[in-house]
C-alpha cells in the first residue's frame, strides 16, 4: 500500500482527539528534544487538541549545545513550554551510587547505563509534570527505533499513548514535511540521543532506510544488515512487552 503522508497525519491527528474525549483530557506534556520525532509529535497534537493544550518540556543534561532548536519548536508552535535542567539529578545519582561506606557494595562505573540515566531522569520529570497538570503524557518513539530497541527501558518507552511508535523514522520525516508550521530542518535534522556524542546511525551500526526497508518489504536487500537487524529486535523484544509474572501456581 502506498504511504500518503497527509493522511497518516490527518488519521493521528483525529485519533488523538478520539483518544483525549474517550479518555476525558485536554491536556498532553511532551518532552522536546529539538529532533524530528518529537517535533513532529507536538505539532499533531496541537492541530488535535490546539496550543494551549500542549506543553513542551526541555530538559537538558547540564549544557545541551542544540537546545536552541527545542526552543524553536515550542516557538513555532505556540506551545507553552518549561525548561528542567536535570543536571544537577544526575550527578547527585552518580555521586551516591558510586559512594562506598563500610561494608557496602561497590557499584562500578557503567558507561551505557549513565548514557541511560538522562531518558530515566527525563521521564520522571515528565511523570511529575503530567500529573501536576491532569493531562497525559504523549509517546515520541517511532517503530525503527521500537523494532532495533534503540530505547531506554523505564525512559522514552513509557509513555500514556504512542504517537508515531507505527511509523518508522523515514515515514515521520514524511510526516513533518506535510506541516509547514515546522521548520524544515528540524524534521530532516539528522537523529542522535545527545548523550553519546554519536549520530543514531552511527550508534546502532545500521542505517535508518535500512531498517525502513527491512520493516516494510521484510529485507533492506543487504542480507548480512537484515540478519543484524533481526537480532537486535529479538535482543531488545523485552524492551517492548510488560514485564514477565510468574506463576506459581500453574
Amino acid at each position: 500500500m502506498e504511504f500518503n503522508a497527509e493522511t497518516v497525519r490527518d488519521t493521528l491527528v483525529a485519533q488523538i482527539r478520539d483518544l483525549s474525549q474517550a479518555q476525558g483530557f485536554k491536556r498532553v506534556v511532551i518532552g522536546i528534544s529539538g529532533g524530528k520525532d518529537s517535533t513532529v509529535t507536538a505539532a499533531l497534537c496541537v492541530r488535535a487538541l490546539g496550543a494551549s493544550n500542549v506543553y513542551g518540556i526541555m530538559m537538558p543534561d547540564g549544557e545541551q549545545a542544540d537546545i536552541s532548536d527545542s526552543r524553536r519548536v515550542c516557538s513555532a508552535l505556540h506551545i507553552p513550554f518549561k525548561t528542567v535542567n536535570i543536571g544537577e539529578m544526575h550527578a547527585a545519582l552518580n555521586a551516591e551510587t558510586g559512594m562506598v561506606q563500610d561494608g557496602e557494595t561497590t557499584v562500578p562505573y557503567s558507561k551505557e547505563s549513565d548514557i541511560n540515566v538522562g531518558p530515566r531522569l527525563r521521564m520522571t520529570v515528565l511523570r511529575y509534570i503530567t500529573q501536576a497538570l491532569g493531562g497525559r503524557l504523549a509517546g515520541t518513539g517511532n517503530l525503527s527505533e521500537r523494532t532495533v530497541g534503540y530505547c531506554t527501558k523505564d525512559g522514552d518507552t513509557s509513555c500514556d499513548f504512542g504517537v508515531l511508535g507505527n511509523l518508522t523514522s523515514i515515514e515521520v520525516v514524511k510526516v513533518g514535511l506535510t506541516m509547514s508550521e515546522l521548520p524544515a530542518d528540524l524534521v530532516e535534522k539528522t537523529p542522535s540521543d545527545g548523550l553519546s556524542g554519536m549520530s543514531d546511525e552511527e550508534k546502532m551500526g545500521v542505517s535508518y532506510l535500512d531498517i525502513h526497508k527491512f520493516i516494510r518489504n521484510g529485507t533492506c536487500g543487504k542480507p548480512d544488515v537484515d540478519a543484524k537487524i533481526a537480532e537486535m529486535e529479538k535482543r531488545n523484544r523485552h524492551k517492548q512487552t510488560m514485564p514477565p509474572i510468574l506463576d506459581p501456581f500453574i
